[in-house]
Formats: structure tokens, sequence, C-alpha cells
């Protein structure tokens, strides 16, 4: 399969998931949200193609990054085990469903609200002082929900659920690395969801660029969100969150 890939225009993708990891790795968001767009509304390809090809990748970019978390101690572990099991059971059921639900409908609502959520963020982190933190109270229905629509959509898993725990009150930098880390599992079983169903026909050259952009960058990710501080953080997620969600927004109404 390899054999049949277009390297001379592989270099484009390499570059967009270093891009795309490095953001990723960094705030707990964005990879899948700014890969899903490029496939879908530069490249056209399919929905269901553009989520199992950008999973497959995840699987080595969130597992390298979720090493790289743990190693600098930016893994709550009580969070992990609550947010991965439900993650997990609602990436499942995306995946599954993504062939009979038409998620254009449903895409516009999300991504609206999402940008909604970054502008919030935006506010919080230029308004409040870092030091006010709590946990977090929602967890087990937000991972659920995360997990679906992260498969479903091709990308969410860190906008809606860092976001979100962000909004309770969580410490956004071991918020942004758990995240991550249970990302890892939740990408593996969705791709192998994906794979029963649809084979290995999303290994592209597309894919296979995001795949080798993203791993080089996947440890850079873990350094900046545990050196960065807390508020410029907060102010960064939702810059991101804001402009990619109101970008998918735009493509899908436009």
């Amino acid at each position: 399969m390899l054999e049949t890939l277009d390297w001379s225009a592989i270099w484009t993708f390499v570059a967009v998931g270093f891009a795309a990891q490095i953001v990723d790795g960094a705030l707990g968001m964005a990879f899948g949200v700014i890969s899903s767009t490029l496939l879908v509304s530069v490249l056209g390809v399919p929905p269901a193609s553009a989520s199992a090809g950008v999973h497959l990748v995840e699987c080595f970019t969130t597992g390298v990054s979720g090493i790289s978390h743990a190693i600098h101690r930016n893994v709550n572990w009580r969070l992990f085990f609550r947010l991965l099991v439900p993650g997990v059971i609602g990436g499942v059921s995306g995946a599954y469903l993504l062939t009979a639900l038409d998620a254009s409908v449903t895409r516009p609502f999300v991504m609206a609200y999402l940008a909604g959520i970054g502008l919030y963020l935006l506010w919080r982190g230029l308004r409040f002082p870092t030091q006010q933190h709590r946990e977090p109270k929602i967890i087990e229905p937000l991972g659920l929900a995360g997990g679906f629509l992260d498969a479903a959509g091709g990308g969410g898993w860190g906008p809606v659920v860092t976001s979100n725990l962000l909004v309770q009150g969580a410490q956004p930098r071991t918020t942004i690395g758990t995240v991550n880390s249970v990302e890892f599992f939740l990408t593996l079983t969705v791709s192998i969801t994906f794979i029963a169903s649809l084979g290995f026909a999303a290994f592209t050259t597309a894919v296979v660029g995001l795949l080798i952009g993203g791993v080089i960058a996947a440890p850079f990710g873990a350094i900046i969100a545990k050196r960065v501080p807390t508020k410029t953080l907060l102010v960064l997620v939702g810059v991101v969150l804001t402009a990619t969600s109101a970008f998918s927004l735009y493509r899908t109404l436009v």
C-alpha cells in the first residue's frame, strides 16, 4: 500500500500534522478538528474516511503525547480513570453510528457551542487570577459526550472535554495532560471500530503525512503545557477553540 503513496506531496501534510500536534499537545485540543477540517472541507474526503484516518494517526500521536505528559507529571490519574471508560463507550457508539447519522445537521450547533465556550475561556483567562481552581463535578457524562462527538464528527474530544473541565475550574496543566492521555485509548478503540467496517481504505498520503508530522511534534506539547503559565494557557485555549470552531462553522454553513 505504501508504494501507491505520493511521496512528493506528503511534506505539506507533515507540516500540518506537526503544527496541529504542537497545538494539541500544548492546549489539549485541535489536532482532530484541524486535520478533519482539512481532509473534509479542502480535500473532499468523505467524513467517515476522514474520521477513520485522523483517529488512526492519533493512535500514535496521542500515545507519544500521553507518555510525555506522564513523564512531566501533567496527568491527574483520578480524573484519567473517570474519563476513560465513558470516553471509550462514547467513541465506539459514535463510530458505529457515523454512517447512519447525518453529522452535518448537528455539527453547526456543536461548533457554535464550542466557539461560545472558547470566548468564555478567553474572557476567563484575561479576567481571573491563575490560582482560582476547583475540582470539576461533571466528568463521566462529559467523557461520554466527548467520545461520541469525537468519533461522529472526526474530532472534538479535546475541545469538548478540555474546555468544559476548564470552565468548571480545573487546573489547566493537569487537565490538558490527562485529557491527552485518555485520548490514546479513545482513538485506539475508535480506530479498531472503523478498521473493522472500512478496512485500511483511509490510509492515504494525507494520513501518512499527518502521522509523520504529528509523531515528531508529540513530545514537545507536554513541555509547553508544563512551562506556560496557567493564565496564558487559558487565553490560548480560548483563542484556538474559538478560531477552529468558528472556521468549521463557516465551512459547514457556506
